[in-house]
């Protein structure tokens, strides 16, 4: 069987991708059963070295291992994410928790953690350059922090919860992938979705049909707690069967009820937390990223959430304006604020976003847009490749080549949404650029945009634009890291900073240049009207209130959750009363903005990487401002600026302490005051 098997053996496409076209559901358990296999031995035979540790015979063939799990693992990741079939689905569940038990068994291996911390004591004696010293320093911090120095009875327990947690967390995205799909809100007629373009009742249309539901509209909910159609349905009551599905998710009390599930990751969290000698799993967390302390954490956010609440309070006291002059005037709910959000804006800014699809046609914003963006700050080059396969007949791949002409890697782009697809956006890795294993990178970027029928086009929203511009800042992360050691390549960096490159990459949206070139009619080419692009900056700061608000909530959440001790969390708790209560303290209790993620559905959290981390966003964007600010004091988009951002930044992917390389690269700490301007917190 391991002869037929491709995932166990070296692709022979460009740039390793695997050839999908060969891989059946079939083939992924048993690849993991020989990767497993190979890994534990390749760390056997370290342990097993008679000398003492050295950094050539400990690190080097630690970083050389595990080579075919990762690339299995990322083979198979990219689909369980992004094409989730009932059988990729099956597989996920039964790989959870043997994943889970290898990876303890490789990072509490004690005699592994004995040759590494052997030769972390003698750093400051060994001839070591600056990436060795710091994969020294990486390995012996990951491998204390994992457990590795507990005793044999705590190490059991241990594994026992990281299993346990995998497979929660499996179910968890399972039952959000469920129930969003079947929360899929139906519509027996056009009239009920009075407001949205030709294009987006084309994709409702769609996605009905492909539910064997023909002459319906079905609009298929997205991640976050809103949906882009609220702000232009003119049908109260549809508006509302869209938001009160979306916050029903996880909670209906059915086979896809995720608050049972939630509550015991909640409670294995804190256990684990405080097995490895941390009062509370955001301790924990935070212990080995840039804010270092929850109490860090919570400073920033309660700093920015007063004046948010206050600002959202200004903002809906403007909305509820507009419904008083109305012939039914009505108290003003959460399903009203993006709708009527539009006609202030409207009103004061004579601006209708929902009018601007038109201008922001897919295929000419990624590569008159992204692409050219791209090219302009950093000089690489793209080419499609419709002869390299992906993983779906959705996703295409591009080629990309540096301005001298060398090969850097390749881009694949999953846009569409599908009900085998999980929510949200996200970028990941397929193979990890590495000089000591030879490899270049293949970087994924997915979305989940509604697919229209066959022959019309794909129109964005500003918040798509915004979104494919962003995920695109996590690609040339991953595309630029040059490194060494696996260990640092791409994004694996501490994920309070990992934001900070997306972020960025989301100013060029407006850039002059930039948008004049991708920002076209998709009928008669026209540019986006100079006065509209000036009433877009006008509008700038608008409804940031409810956005920070939104956002901050749930941060706040997640912080609430994962601050709990291991008594507290195994204590009864009743979810929605937690969320209530939680969001009182902070402020952001507002009915009308709720929360960007509720428990039940927040999936970065408890089936994502985001544990005690959803607030890395904010925290990142204080990076984020203040990088802004710099392109604009030193010429913004010039080859030059890019070559510097490029080297001092994406490009030492996580061999560097990323604080030590932003002050290399500004000169200074970050300051917070452009980030306050921003989103018009400042007074």
């Amino acid at each position: 069987m391991a002869n037929e098997n491709p995932l166990l053996h070296p692709s022979t496409l460009p740039y390793g991708m695997p050839d999908y076209t060969l891989i059946t559901p079939e083939h992924y358990l048993p690849a993991f059963e020989e990767a497993f296999a190979a890994h534990r031995r390749e760390v056997d035979a370290i342990t097993r070295v008679r000398s003492m540790p050295t950094f050539e015979n400990t690190l080097v063939p630690l970083e050389e291992s595990g080579r075919l799990l990762g690339d299995v693992a990322r083979t198979f990741y990219t689909v369980s994410s992004a094409d989730a079939t009932t059988a990729i689905q099956e597989i996920d569940e039964k790989l959870a928790p043997l994943m889970s038990a290898h990876n303890d068994a490789i990072q509490l291996d004690a005699q592994l953690y004995w040759r590494i911390k052997t030769v972390h004591e003698q750093l400051d004696a060994l001839d070591l350059d600056a990436e060795q010293r710091y994969l020294v320093e990486r390995h012996f911090r990951e491998m204390t922090q994992a457990g590795a120095g507990l005793d044999d009875a705590a190490k059991e327990r241990l594994t026992a919860l990281n299993q346990r947690l995998s497979t929660l967390t499996n179910t968890f995205e399972k039952n959000l992938l469920a129930d969003t799909n079947d929360l899929a809100v139906v519509f027996d007629s056009a009239a009920e979705l009075d407001g949205l373009t030709d294009g987006e009742l084309s994709a409702a249309a769609q996605a009905a049909a492909d539910r064997g539901l023909d002459g319906k509209w079905a609009v298929t909910l997205t991640l976050f707690t809103g949906h882009p159609y609220l702000s232009s349905l003119t049908v109260r009551e549809s508006r509302r069967r869209i938001l009160d599905a979306s916050r029903t998710r996880g909670s209906r009390g059915n086979e896809h009820d995720n608050r049972t599930v939630l509550l015991e990751i909640v409670c294995l969290r804190a256990e684990r937390a405080a097995l490895l000698g941390y009062a509370t799993h955001a301790e924990y967390v935070t212990s080995d990223e840039t804010a270092g302390s929850p109490a860090a954490v919570h400073d920033l956010l309660r700093r920015l959430a007063v004046p948010a609440a206050r600002n959202a309070q200004h903002e809906k006291a403007a909305l509820q304006a507009i419904i008083d002059t109305e012939a039914e005037s009505f108290p003003l709910e959460a399903h009203d604020w993006a709708f009527y959000t539009e006609k202030v804006r409207a009103a004061e800014f004579d601006l209708d976003r929902a009018a601007l699809r038109p201008w922001f046609e897919a295929e000419r914003v990624l590569r008159d847009g992204v692409f050219r963006a791209a090219t302009d700050l950093y000089g690489i080059t793209f080419t499609e490749r419709s002869d390299i396969p992906a993983y779906h007949p959705d996703a295409r791949v591009f080629e990309i080549h540096n301005a001298d002409g060398s090969a850097l890697g390749l881009f694949v782009l999953d846009l569409y949404t599908r009900d085998t697809k999980r929510g949200g956006a996200w970028m990941n890795s397929i193979v990890s650029q590495s000089t000591l294993r030879g490899t270049q990178p293949v970087v994924v970027n997915n979305l989940n945009v509604p697919k229209p029928a066959p022959g019309t086009p794909t129109l964005l929203t500003l918040d798509e634009v915004t979104t494919l511009f962003h995920e695109f800042g996590h690609a040339l992360h991953g595309l630029f890291a040059t490194v060494t050691y696996p260990h640092f390549a791409g994004t694996n960096v501490y994920r309070d900073f990992v934001e900070f490159p997306s972020q960025v990459n989301e100013m060029w949206i407006y850039w002059p240049e930039i948008l004049d070139s991708y920002a076209r009619h998709v009928d008669t080419g026209e540019p986006l009207p100079a006065e509209v692009v000036a009433k877009i900056h006008a509008s700038e700061t608008f409804n940031q209130g409810f956005a920070t608000s939104e956002y901050l909530a749930a941060a706040w959440l997640d912080q609430s959750w994962h601050s709990l001790d291991a008594a507290a969390a195994a204590s009864e708790i009743d979810v929605a009363a937690f969320e209530a209560s939680s969001l009182s303290e902070v402020g952001l209790d507002e009915p009308a903005v709720p929360t960007r993620y509720s428990s039940t559905y927040f999936a970065h959290v408890f089936s994502g990487g985001y544990s005690a981390g959803y607030y890395s966003y904010i925290w990142s964007e204080v990076l984020d401002a203040d990088t802004v600010e710099w392109f604009g004091e030193n010429g913004g988009l010039t080859r030059d600026n890019g070559d510097r951002f490029r080297s001092r930044l994406l490009g030492v992917g996580g061999s560097n302490d990323p604080l030590d390389a932003y002050r290399d690269f500004r000169g200074r700490d970050a300051d917070i005051a452009p980030l306050l301007k921003r989103r018009g917190l400042a007074d």
